[in-house]
């Protein structure tokens, strides 16, 4: 039995490592030319941009080694089917079950991998390079520090406490306007705002506007008031802390500073449920991989297991997206929410097993 572990874990290793070299060389060639223009709009050099796109691969990485695993598992085994490796050792008394073992081993170790290239790695990497995105390709003069956000325009300057962005909604806003000499004319305090179709329309306002002859200040109060600012959600959601961007204790800190301010930390609180759950991915797609590649409704055909296999990856992605953003929107707990995929995928992932038994 160690022979045909050693074997099997021999093949499946070779399999992953080309697989995720293979997609990874595709995905910074692809990434590295579809931005040529940006980058040389941008007028950075173009080892700088190779640099950025170099800084994606690690959070890549960990996107990709579930589906490594699920093909390696799939060319491996299916191999085996295809040559009768598997009738024989069915033969020798050896069953589907016997073959859990050099699986389960190596997903569980890219699991382990896995969190630890999330939690050590793609924080820092990440970090840096949305910086360069900001700051050196689209240039555009916004601070982030924590969940404080600095604006800067031309004549005003615009700070926001904290900004959802699933609501497209900020909170404990200031806005201060110049004159040509750079003195404050006029400066808004909000409690909250929406943004809607590029208008800013802010509830809780107090105004304060001074008069440039009598050198008079003018406060009002207002229920609501919508300001147009030079500032999208887009550019909003960039330059704000992304789970992505912490590590779980980091997120884990975030989110209770947030909800001890008051705010609503849903959306991160479920990527944070998430950052546990999605590595088990790993052990899902091994097991989801020997049951179709042992299984008798693919034949001997390679091919149809290996698109089968991909199909459900990608069902699985789907449906961890789906159930994700319904956690964000409050539809879901975010328990659930992040772990509903994996319920379901192992419970197809047995089905397919037993089946193939």
């Amino acid at each position: 039995m160690r022979v045909l572990y050693r074997y099997l874990v021999r093949e499946m290793l070779l399999y992953f490592t080309m697989v995720l070299f293979l997609v990874l060389v595709l995905f910074v060639a692809i990434d590295y030319l579809g931005r040529m223009g940006h980058f040389i709009e941008a007028g950075i050099t173009l080892t700088r941009a190779l640099q950025f796109v170099l800084l994606k691969v690690p959070f890549m990485v960990v996107i990709f080694i579930p589906v490594g695993i699920l093909l390696s598992v799939l060319i491996a085994v299916g191999l085996m089917a295809r040559n009768n490796e598997l009738v024989a050792l069915k033969g020798g008394g050896v069953s589907i079950y016997g073959l859990f073992r050099p699986v389960v081993g190596l997903c569980a170790i890219s699991a382990v991998a896995m969190f630890f290239l999330s939690e050590a790695v793609t924080p820092i990497t990440m970090d840096r390079a949305n910086r360069i995105e900001r700051e050196e390709i689209k240039k555009r003069a916004v601070l982030s520090a924590g969940n404080d956000i600095w604006v800067k325009r031309d004549r005003m300057i615009l700070f926001i406490r904290y900004y959802e962005p699933s609501k497209k909604a900020v909170h404990g806003v200031s806005i201060n306007f110049f004159d040509d000499a750079f003195d404050i004319v006029r400066r808004l305090d909000a409690r909250a705002g929406v943004i809607r179709e590029g208008r800013w329309v802010l509830s809780d306002v107090l105004e304060q506007r001074r008069n440039p002859i009598g050198e008079e200040l003018r406060v009002r109060v207002r229920p609501t008031m919508m300001v147009e600012l030079d500032v999208s959600p887009d550019e909003l959601r960039q330059v704000v802390k992304k789970s992505e961007e912490m590590s779980f204790w980091e997120l884990l800190h975030y989110v209770r500073k947030i909800e001890a301010e008051g705010y609503d930390a849903t959306a991160y609180r479920v990527d944070l449920h998430a950052k546990v759950a999605f590595p088990f991915v790993c052990l899902i797609m091994g097991l989801v991989g020997l049951g179709i590649a042992a299984g008798r409704h693919t034949g001997k055909s390679l091919s149809g297991a290996i698109a089968l296999g991909i199909g459900t990856a990608f069902a699985y992605w789907i449906l961890h997206s789906f159930c994700i953003s319904l956690g964000k929107g409050e539809i879901l707990s975010p328990v659930f929410a992040a772990w509903a995929a994996n319920f379901v995928f192992v419970c197809l992932g047995g089905v397919l097993v037993q089946s193939a038994v």
